[in-house]
């Protein structure tokens, strides 16, 4: 009955550790602050700068860029990050969608502008 007890405690003990390894594997990423991106399309490149606020998994921020200034919002979970944002350039209505994968100070992706008919990639690098 003593080893038994015993083998039960350590198997409990095992699973409170290798549920704490995951909670720390999946952990959100922190993207909150200015960024630098360069964006590569076929239509051309630019290089807007983006400001994230961050909630949890919840983004919000600013785009400022070739389609002027756009407010955005998205998400981040884990390393994966997706945000959006809708601007008036030159009197027509683009959308941007932007997913990718943040590794510290840097993120790269891919982005689809106006429903996708342009798409393209993007690197960032956090502004220190």
């Amino acid at each position: 009955m003593q080893a038994r007890m015993g083998c039960k405690a350590m198997v409990a003990a095992v699973a409170v550790v290798a549920g704490t390894l995951g909670v720390v594997r999946a952990q959100t990423a922190n993207v909150a602050g200015d960024w630098t991106f360069n964006v590569q399309t076929d239509q051309g490149s630019g290089t807007p700068a983006i400001s994230f606020k961050q909630d949890g998994e919840t983004l919000t921020g600013t785009y400022a860029g070739t389609f002027g200034n756009a407010v955005l919002q998205g998400t981040i979970k884990g390393a994966a990050i997706e945000f959006s944002f809708t601007a008036d350039a030159q009197g027509q209505t683009v959308d941007s969608v932007y997913k990718g994968t943040v590794e510290k100070d840097t993120m790269k992706g891919t982005v689809a502008i106006a429903g996708g008919q342009i798409g393209g990639t993007f690197t960032a690098s956090r502004k220190k």
